[in-house]
């Protein structure tokens, strides 16, 4: 019987692994998407009026909304993943998320209904900044609550590794179309471009199967249990910043470096390598050398969560922002330079950094935070330093690109490794902390089985 339970435990972890990693792949394959068409085509089909510097700008500006919406996403799906629990909630995000990105791939150009276009686009892109505030948290919940608290980095991974995977298949659908319809930008400006944003209800369909076929996570359940039915219950939102501030404000600022880094390499560094003026490549070669990095960045991301089970969470991230300090002023000059070879090592690079910080995060904030605030605390530390690092610097790199170089840039990247930096080394070594259900005495797995 001891060996059926066992059996029927690991096909159920299996399972909530799965379901974690295909959410948030499919999340943030829609994110990308829209960070991939930002550098490449939004200027030309949404912002013609403004020329192609000004509309860069406005592009990334409408990129950049999605972040400042992600808090707010956080705090309204923290909201309910904390009261009416994890899995129907990611439900929630996954529909959000699907029908704002076929709907961008269904708008038509500014040339076709003027600036009701932009004005569209933004719309949608808040919403898709919703749901993402609300997908990671659920999602690392849900592999960090179900899995034994001495492979916990090991089984955080598997919601981590969505963005690797999304980046990859977001730069290869853009990549495919852009080969099959071969020099032809009129075509690839005029329809091209909407087809990765359509393919995304295939990839809906599936993340809502994998989800619908698990249960609700151990520790959720105990902490629902734990609570006596007449007894008030404060906003999960006031009760993370009232009990826990110094955690909301810390591990934003220990996430900041990996969210500049991450989304400086995947979209500020896509429209710099096609730029004339700036890598000066083309737009295949820049799209097969961001699959490669994504390889990477999926590599070091599951090596750092399983060296974070080992040595802790704190050192592995703190590593990686030690790197990043340096990495940061040696990036452009390397970029710069112009050759293919240097932009990919500097892509590269860039993501094994993102991803060694990555990793242990996935198992960090969860254990960081109380259970009964835990979707919205650990949501709202992660969004935070989304707004932070995410949002912020793409906007300022043109900026200082044109007024001090690609050294400008590189002098703003150190800066917030040096943040991330201090603001883990002030945070607490979770490894091996136990969590509600855990401490009850309840195997990890309790209840996993649908």
């Amino acid at each position: 019987m001891a060996v059926e339970e066992q059996r029927a435990r690991e096909i159920s972890l299996r399972r909530v692994a799965i379901a974690s990693c295909a959410g948030t792949t499919i999340e943030f394959y829609d994110f990308f998407i829209y960070g991939t068409a930002a550098a490449l085509v939004f200027p030309k089909v949404f912002f013609p009026a403004l020329g192609p510097a000004a509309g860069t700008v406005a592009s990334f500006a409408t990129f950049a909304v999605a972040f400042f919406a992600r808090p707010v996403g956080a705090i309204l799906f923290g909201h309910y993943g904390d009261r009416l629990g994890r899995k129907r909630t990611l439900i929630s995000t996954l529909l959000l998320m699907g029908i704002a990105t076929v709907l961008i791939g269904l708008l038509p150009s500014a040339e076709t209904i003027g600036v009701a276009a932009p004005i569209i686009l933004v719309l949608l892109r808040i919403a898709q900044g919703f749901a993402v505030g609300g997908e990671w948290a659920g999602a690392t919940l849900l592999a960090a609550e179900y899995a034994p608290k001495d492979k916990r980095g090991l089984y955080g991974v598997f919601p981590q590794l969505g963005p690797a995977f999304a980046f990859a298949l977001s730069s290869a659908t853009f990549l495919t179309t852009s080969l099959v319809m071969g020099d032809s930008d009129e075509a690839f400006l005029a329809y091209g471009w909407r087809i990765p944003f359509l393919l995304s209800i295939l990839l809906v369909g599936v993340g809502l199967y994998v989800r619908l076929s698990i249960e609700e996570t151990p520790a959720f359940k105990a902490a629902q249990a734990a609570v006596p039915a007449q007894q008030p219950r404060r906003l999960p939102f006031l009760e993370a910043l009232r009990s826990q501030p110094r955690e909301v404000l810390l591990s934003a600022g220990s996430l900041t470096m990996l969210f500049t880094f991450f989304y400086m390499g995947t979209a500020y560094l896509t429209s710099y390598g096609t730029n004339p003026q700036g890598a000066g490549l083309s737009r295949p070669v820049v799209l097969s050398i961001g699959i490669a990095a994504a390889v990477a960045f999926g590599i070091a991301t599951v090596l750092a969560g399983v060296l974070s089970d080992r040595y802790g969470r704190r050192k592995v991230i703190m590593a990686a922002c030690a790197v990043g300090i340096v990495w940061g002023l040696a990036l452009f000059p390397l970029v710069d330079t112009g050759a293919s070879v240097a932009f990919a090592a500097g892509l590269a690079v860039t993501l094994l950094i993102v991803g060694i910080a990555y990793g242990p995060a996935g198992s960090f904030l969860p254990e960081l935070f109380a259970p009964r605030h835990r979707y919205t605390g650990a949501g709202l530390g992660y969004n935070i330093a989304g707004v932070l690092g995410g949002a912020v610097p793409p906007l300022l790199a043109p900026g200082l690109s044109a007024s001090f170089g690609g050294i400008g840039i590189g002098v703003m990247l150190s800066a917030l490794a040096v943040l991330s930096l201090v603001c883990t080394f002030a945070l607490t070594e979770t490894r091996g902390v136990a969590m509600a259900h855990e401490q009850a005495g309840q195997p990890p797995l309790a209840g996993a089985l649908d």
